[in-house]
């Protein structure tokens, strides 16, 4: 098994929580890793290679997660999910095919995640206003 399907079946042991919680804790967490070697470039810009690669795993899985003819998302969102997928890989590929990769390039793939993750994070069953409970 692959390092980020391991990661992403140790999390799942080890945190019960719902298929949302658990894409947004490794969005994050893929996140956090990036932001980390933004931040210190110099002494992590060997790291970048397997953080874009557990990135792209992750974005993999999400992306034949709502592709499957199971899943019952809106169309609406399972094209913007695919839509962000392909950036995400075609931005991945710029970046490991640069000889001198800027670190400021990353942060495009940081925010994603953290949206996406943001997004999973939010309640359905949640109020939508004041008045509705």
């Amino acid at each position: 098994m692959s390092y980020a399907a391991n990661a992403y079946a140790k999390t799942a042991q080890a945190a019960p929580t719902s298929p949302r919680d658990l894409e947004a804790h490794v969005l994050i967490k893929s996140a956090a890793r990036l932001q980390a070697i933004k931040d210190n470039w110099d002494a992590k810009k060997d790291e970048l290679d397997a953080a874009l690669v557990i990135n792209r795993k992750i974005w993999t899985i999400l992306v034949a997660a709502v592709t499957d003819d199971e899943s019952q998302l809106p169309l609406d969102i399972k094209r913007n999910i695919v839509g962000l997928g392909m950036f995400i890989f075609n931005h991945t590929i710029t970046l490991t095919a640069m000889n001198d990769v800027n670190p400021a390039k990353l942060q495009v793939l940081i925010n994603i995640n953290r949206e996406i993750a943001s997004g999973l994070r939010v309640r359905v069953d949640a109020p939508t206003s004041p008045d509705a409970a």
